[in-house]
């Protein structure tokens, strides 16, 4: 479903990937973890494009995100991405948040896009949210939103950029539990994160990286119990001491 072959990515001078070769399959869910600065979040950017990349190449469900001629318009249609900070729209009610994009870019009128958006609240727990305008939402609520706003488009993949970091540690629980329901569900996910009890119930496969490169591709069972390489040691350790 992902691909990545070779890909790298500088900021000026500072190169933050470097040499990216790796694949996601279909359905599969992978879990992207390391220190703060290793690269994660730049990583999943420049899978829908948000990110340009110096070189390589970067193919999703058979395009190819920065040929020359891609269009990326239709290719983030393809691509759901939750975000830290929610980027809900403020001055619009929670269905219409859900129900904009399926309008605006599939075309659905608007009774079709608003029964949709329904059903996926209420499969976030926030069926009697949807008159509500996000500033009356939780932090937890309003990234369930997101992510019924995400599945909206029927996207085959789902990327999560730490989408539990800017909540209190009591909300936390309830975006991972909908995060749980979606992994059963067949999507392919590509999650970065720093729960590790997430990644390790519920992820195929977790990428440790580290300055802008891949150390470790394991299970979660090889990469929690004996990890290979020596900076995904440490890092274990330094979370048991935390």
């Amino acid at each position: 479903m992902i691909f990545f072959e070779s890909v790298d990515k500088f900021y000026g001078s500072h190169r933050c990937l470097t040499r990216i070769t790796a694949h996601v399959a279909k359905g599969e869910v992978v879990v992207i973890c390391g220190p703060s600065g290793s690269g994660k979040t730049t990583l999943i950017r420049t899978v829908n494009g948000l990110e340009p990349i110096r070189s390589g190449r970067i193919v999703v469900n058979g395009q190819d995100v920065h040929a020359p001629k891609a269009d990326i318009n239709r290719l983030r249609r393809e691509i759901g991405f939750v975000f830290q900070q929610f980027n809900l729209f403020p001055h619009m009610t929670v269905l219409d948040n859900v129900s904009l994009a399926p309008r605006k870019l599939r075309g659905l009128p608007r009774e079709q896009a608003e029964e949709e958006a329904r059903a996926l609240l209420a499969r976030v727990g926030l069926a009697e949210k949807a008159n509500v305008y996000p500033g009356q939402l939780s932090g937890g609520q309003s990234q369930r939103v997101a992510i019924a706003r995400a599945l909206a488009m029927s996207p085959p993949v789902i990327l999560f950029d730490e989408p539990t970091s800017a909540l209190d540690p009591e909300m936390v629980g309830e975006v991972l539990a909908v995060m749980r329901d979606l992994a059963g569900s067949g999507i392919t996910m590509v999650c970065v994160t720093h729960e590790m009890g997430f990644a390790r119930e519920v992820a195929d496969r977790v990428w440790f990286m580290d300055s802008g490169v891949i150390l470790e591709d394991a299970s979660p069972e090889e990469f929690f119990v004996a990890p290979r390489h020596p900076r995904a040691r440490r890092f274990l350790a330094d979370l048991r001491h935390a």
